[in-house]
């Protein structure tokens, strides 16, 4: 029996997200599955509401969502959502909403394993 290959990598780390955001692209076209965790650490300038979609790409550069979202995030915490049967390329995009100023400081991770 041969080991699945799987590799966990650092999207974001300790990161303030704050408005529209996208994380960088990474290349998947091996794997047959994906997680990606949100982590909340810390919410700031008031209550803020964060969304998160998984986006799909051809090349890494025009990108279209995929259909995956996360529930709205409203607390710090760990967040994940599972993917399958994607393209070359994923990524998360979002927006941070709430008062003026308010921002959310983040790290995320992509967990990619053949399936």
């Amino acid at each position: 029996m041969a080991l699945q290959q799987s590799v966990t990598a650092v999207l974001e780390r300790h990161a303030i997200l704050s408005g529209q955001w996208a994380t960088e692209p990474y290349e998947t076209a091996w794997a047959g599955e994906a997680l990606f965790f949100i982590r909340i650490e810390a919410i700031e300038g008031g209550e803020a509401r964060v969304d998160a979609r998984v986006q799909i790409s051809p090349d890494g550069i025009h990108w279209a969502d995929e259909g995956s979202i996360f529930p709205e995030m409203t607390a710090e915490g760990q967040y994940f959502l599972r993917v399958k049967r994607f393209g070359g390329w994923l990524r998360l995009a979002g927006q941070v909403k709430g008062p003026e100023g308010c921002a959310v400081q983040v790290t995320i991770h992509l967990v990619l394993k053949e399936s």
